[in-house]
């Protein structure tokens, strides 16, 4: 009972924290697969998929009540998600690889969850999810239109052009998007989940230290030829082209962090000072630059000397 209380109620707030907590409530719905981790993990496979199914059926009937059905989706497809990462980590795989086999699998999870609730509306799954924006995106303009802000008319259709426009580039580039928030999802969950399992006193995956992380080095290739494919095709190629790229230059993103991360703990870097640098890289996207270029040459700069101790 105390671990259905404890699961429950930690899947129930993180779930509803979005609606509850301004601004930041997202930031923990992201974090529902965290009690469904920790709990199989603590009590094994097939206990956690029973508590899993309890979790699912308590937290479904009330949001019923509360007249919110859909967020039982919600609750099946994290549960799943906390299962398969309990699952990754008893595995013992390396980072890299727990975060690539999580992200694929979360993708085809939220794919087939997409599949059959579109049946019900002939819809596919990517259809569904540019109509969900295109709908949300019409609903902000509609709210500003009734607002009847004198002189709002010119501003109404600017925002109207601003959203085709929106629309046009996210029809190109929703895939790679979905890919990356995945992606940085899971790494939240299993990055949170080390010092959680630290209290529960859990056995945490012996990960390589995350200032010493780097992508592959074969991942430059991808970079090239997806490159090249950009400049020198069109249609469907350059479609997966571009989609390719951005998801390339993210991990290469997080490689130029873990550079970063290195030198402020290599120096001792007081944590007010840490604070800062990482929220000016967030307001200001030319870090995010410079931070791709330095994880894109660190194959042959080797800034933080791995490769040399490795070699020596």
């Amino acid at each position: 009972m105390t671990d259905v209380l404890g699961c429950v109620g930690g899947a129930a707030f993180l779930l509803l924290a979005s609606a509850w907590i301004p601004f930041i409530g997202p930031f923990f719905s992201l974090l529902t697969p965290l009690p469904f981790l920790c709990y199989t993990t603590s009590l094994g496979l097939r206990d956690g998929i029973k508590l899993a199914a309890v979790a699912v059926f308590t937290i479904g009937l009330l949001a019923n009540l509360m007249g919110q059905p859909q967020v039982v989706i919600f609750v099946i497809e994290f549960s799943i998600i906390g299962i398969g990462l309990s699952e990754l980590f008893r595995r013992e795989l390396a980072l890299g690889q727990t975060l690539l086999l999580a992200t694929v699998f979360m993708l085809l999870l939220g794919f087939g969850l997409l599949f059959f609730i579109g049946l019900s509306k002939n819809m596919g799954p990517i259809e569904m999810i540019l109509a969900y924006m295109a709908e949300h995106l019409n609903a902000t303009i509609g709210a500003y239109k009734d607002m009847n802000v004198e002189g709002a008319g010119t501003d109404v259709k600017a925002l109207e052009t601003y959203a085709k426009a929106f629309m046009l580039i996210i029809s190109r580039i929703y895939p790679s998007l979905m890919i990356m928030g995945t992606g940085f999802a899971l790494w939240l969950n299993i990055v949170i989940a080390k010092p959680l399992f630290k209290v529960w006193h859990l056995k945490y995956p012996p990960f390589e230290p995350m200032d010493r992380w780097q992508s592959p080095e074969y991942l430059v290739w991808g970079v090239i030829v997806s490159g090249f494919a950009l400049f020198l095709s069109s249609g469907s190629i350059e479609f997966l082209a571009i989609n390719a790229l951005i998801v390339i230059l993210a991990i290469y993103l997080f490689h130029g962090l873990s550079i970063v991360l290195f030198f402020l703990n290599k120096y001792k870097v007081p944590t007010w000072i840490r604070i800062g640098a990482y929220i000016l890289i967030m307001i200001q996207q030319l870090f995010f630059v410079v931070l791709i270029l330095a994880g894109l040459f660190d194959q042959w700069a080797d800034f933080r000397k791995i490769h040399r101790r490795a070699d020596s």
